[in-house]
């Protein structure tokens, strides 16, 4: 674009935009307040990209295009507007005409919630293929539940984590379209007849308990093309919402009590389930957005196919991403039988062909399971096809496998009172697949090893990916021109292209140029930490950070011993060579999981014995930085030198933090376990830090003992002193962490952190000295980006198309 049509297009947005903040403020420009002035700049982004969504569906319906819908009870999706605007390719001009009009256009975008639909990469990841799926004009679209509180806003008051209610909609979303007319009955309870009509046996529902879903239709827009695919929210809403009969009578609180019961299912991301109330309603929430969805792409559909279900397989894809939705198979079952007339065998068929199931864990408590007589009371018909689906799974178990009832029964979709989701899945599904190498391989070899020798044919694997728009280009801008100036802008569409910045790994000005992205990256966080947590930072010291849904297996305590070890140094020796450290952590724990919010609340007393310790002299510090969500995940990435991702091998199913972490220069300190290992062979050995027990080593002790943690702490008088610190004092007066230092010797450390403790200080040690040697460092950090392509998400939407989805 030549200077005079760029200046005549800015005259042309600062001229519609003036009008834009008019209508929708009632004031002028310059009485517009911060919120006006945000949504004036929405109205004008859905404007353009309304008219493209309307194009795309057109075009969709018109080549008959094969779609494929993930359903997943997260996508967390993050800000939107910024990434409008990059995908727009409207950015610059935005940014430049909001300084020339003198406004804040940094201030306008944090206006933004961050809607609170996920809880870490689970619901990241759905939101990372929707963008690649649309940047790559593929059809597909996201189907999930519109939550009106999000998962919970995480503070720590007096260094304990307490939940806020996320109120993301409190200034209305301006990227949703509610579609009312496109409502959906989803019914629940009641009883199930069977009659007879015209020669076909038929089942009704009768006496069921209706709730209305109202779908939420959000726009995604590809980057630099025409594409918007669409992510569908429900929301829940009782048919008729205030009873005034009951209200005139009196009974006040018995006239609102349905409309409450009915958008509680979707008040908030996974409810506590600890209690049977909690479970209920999470199981609620399960078939509510699958019984809406479904419906509404089946309507769809026919309306597009002559009235017909006829190639329905050929066309659709419905991806279950994790257990939460399983309950497609059965759904899908159900309309295409009574609601289709198709017999069971046809339904069958269409469902099977139709569904593709990608497994997150290997972890017991989250293969779902739920109450026989829970299902049968919520969902009886559903129960019904259930049972019938077992029945015939078992049937050709036995066939194949005659001689082996105890091994059949093991497999059994119904078990020990509970319907087991994950063998739902596998058995309504024509493709399964883990999310990287060693995942595939644990559930092909243990988890579903039973499964595996039934049906070899449908298990995949598909490494996980994640937007380079977002976690580079919008995230970390002065890196992006960086690589833009030095090789060019065609990694922008292949990711692989970023192998053309080896030709700088040995270039001083490029280093440079490069550590010099980092530390102004670092200055942001640090000046984020500043304010936040009012810790002052060093912002040439190691920023060893560790972001990601607080678990025992994730190993935030193993971090938080070794800072406190290294602490333990530090007093003995304040002359200790080393290079200063910044150990960040953030991450949220489940409501219901008490001994996640030990970790944090030990995290925080470490922080706030170490912070205020002068005789360190700065060498070390520690910050837990609250609510981590995609917008604070956007200021760390770019900002760290180490990304630790130390699970117990065999735990994760793959990680997307390592990938972001690395895409933007940090160094993993890992073990091997998840796409680590795919890190690993991307990088080569000399630019990565691992340490720690393998997966075969961690089974082994799992299955056939032979690991005992008193042993290792009564050799071992490093260890010794700091779980003494847990419980002795040291951490604040009347502070205890019994319960974690019981986990540890009185319960045999399930997930060998002493065990690895001594691996995980050596590799620490390793790490101290690789960064004092700034030019190994910097041309490590350098191979990390350059080697970064593998994990695009674009590359595994490739690979789910190519393996599984099979879209030509």
């Amino acid at each position: 674009m030549n200077s005079s049509d760029r200046q005549k297009r800015k005259d042309e947005y600062k001229a519609t935009y003036t009008k834009k903040i008019e209508e929708v403020s009632g004031n002028c420009l310059a009485d517009a307040s911060l919120l006006k002035q945000y949504q004036a700049l929405a109205e004008m982004i859905m404007e353009d990209v309304s008219s493209q969504w309307a194009k795309t569906n057109t075009l969709y319906n018109k080549n008959e295009s094969k779609q494929v819908y993930f359903f997943s009870i997260e996508f967390l999706i993050g800000r939107l507007m910024k990434s409008y605007l990059v995908n727009l390719g409207i950015e610059d001009i935005v940014r430049e005409c909001s300084e020339e009009m003198g406004l804040d256009y940094e201030a306008i975008l944090a206006q933004e919630s961050d809607p609170g639909l996920g809880n870490g990469g689970l619901g990241r990841l759905m939101a990372c293929y929707l963008d690649s799926s649309s940047a790559m004009g593929m059809p597909a679209h996201g189907n999930g539940i519109r939550y009106k509180y999000g998962l919970f806003e995480q503070r720590i008051i007096n260094g304990e984590q307490i939940e806020v209610a996320d109120n993301w909609l409190k200034n209305g979303y301006p990227f949703e379209i509610r579609n009312p007319d496109k409502s959906v009955i989803v019914k629940y309870y009641g009883q199930i007849h069977a009659q007879n009509i015209n020669g076909n046996l038929t089942f009704v529902h009768e006496n069921y308990e209706p709730i209305m879903a109202i779908p939420y239709d959000i726009p995604i827009k590809g980057y630099h093309n025409e594409t918007v695919n669409s992510l569908r929210l429900w929301s829940a809403e009782p048919l008729e919402a205030f009873d005034l009969p009951t209200f005139n009578q009196g009974h006040f609180l018995n006239a609102v009590r349905h409309k409450s019961e009915a958008e509680a299912i979707s008040q908030i991301l996974y409810p506590n389930d600890n209690g049977f109330d909690g479970k209920l309603l999470r199981l609620k929430q399960e078939y509510f957005f699958v019984c809406a969805g479904l419906k509404r792409i089946i309507t769809d559909f026919k309306r597009s196919n002559e009235n017909s279900m006829d190639g329905f397989s050929d066309k659709i894809c419905i991806h279950i991403n994790d257990t939460h939705p399983a309950l497609c198979g059965p759904e899908l079952m159900r309309v295409l039988m009574d609601e289709e007339g198709l017999g069971w065998d046809d339904a069958w068929k269409i469902t099977v062909a139709a569904l593709s199931f990608t497994n997150h864990t290997v972890l017991p408590e989250a293969l779902e399971k739920w109450p026989v007589d829970m299902m049968n009371d919520l969902l009886p018909r559903i129960y019904m096809i259930i049972e019938e689906i077992n029945r015939r799974f078992l049937l050709e178990l036995n066939t194949k496998y005659p001689n082996d009832t105890p091994r059949n029964q093991s497999l059994s979709i119904i078990r020990d009172n509970y319907v087991h989701m994950a063998s739902l899945s596998i058995v309504s599904s024509h493709s399964i697949n883990g999310v990287a190498a060693l995942h595939s391989k644990i559930l092909r070899e243990e988890t579903f090893n039973g499964y595996y020798q039934v049906y070899p044919e449908r298990f995949h694997s598909v490494t996980n990916g994640v937007s380079p728009r977002r976690f580079l280009m919008s995230s970390n801008p002065e890196l992006k021109d960086l690589i833009d100036e030095s090789i060019g802008t065609t990694w922008h569409h292949n990711l692989f292209d970023l192998k053309e910045l080896l030709k700088y790994i040995n270039d001083p000005v490029f280093y440079d140029q490069f550590n010099a992205v980092k530390l102004s990256n670092k200055l942001r966080l640090a000046n984020y930490m500043a304010n936040h947590n009012s810790v002052t930072v060093d912002p040439n010291s190691i920023f060893d950070i560790q972001v990601k849904r607080i678990h025992e297996y994730k190993r935030q305590l193993l971090n938080a011993l070794h800072v406190l070890y290294l602490y333990n140094r530090l007093k003995e020796n304040p002359n200790l060579e080393m290079a200063p450290r910044t150990f960040i952590f953030a991450g949220k724990a489940a409501p219901g999981y008490y001994y996640a919010k030990e970790v944090i609340k030990l995290i925080t007393a470490i922080a706030e014995l170490v912070n205020n310790d002068v005789s360190l002299h700065d060498k070390l510090k520690v910050v837990f930085l609250a609510n981590f969500n995609v917008s604070l995940a956007e200021i760390i990435y770019p900002a760290a030198n180490i990304s630790e991702q130390i699970s117990t091998a065999g735990k994760e199913a793959s990680g997307t933090g390592n990938m972001k972490f690395m895409m933007n220069g940090a160094i993993t300190l890992g073990t091997m376990d998840g796409a680590n290992i795919e890190i690993l062979e991307a990088v080569g050995p000399s630019n990565i830090v691992t340490f720690g027990l393998s997966a075969d080593e961690v089974y082994n002790y799992q299955q056939h003992g032979g690991y005992r943690s008193v042993d290792i702490f009564e050799q071992d008088p490093r260890i010794q002193q700091i779980l003494h610190q847990l419980v002795d004092g040291t951490l604040g007066l009347g502070i205890s962490f019994q319960s974690i230092y019981d986990s540890l010797l009185l319960y045999n450390d399930g997930y060998f952190v002493l065990k690895d403790f001594n691996a995980y200080t050596d590799a620490q040690n390793r790490v101290d000295q690789l960064f004092r040697n700034q030019t190994v460092w910097t041309k490590m950090s350098i191979s990390n980006v350059a080697n970064s392509g593998i994990f695009s998400s674009d590359r595994s939407i490739k690979d789910y198309q190519q393996e599984i989805w099979k879209i030509i």
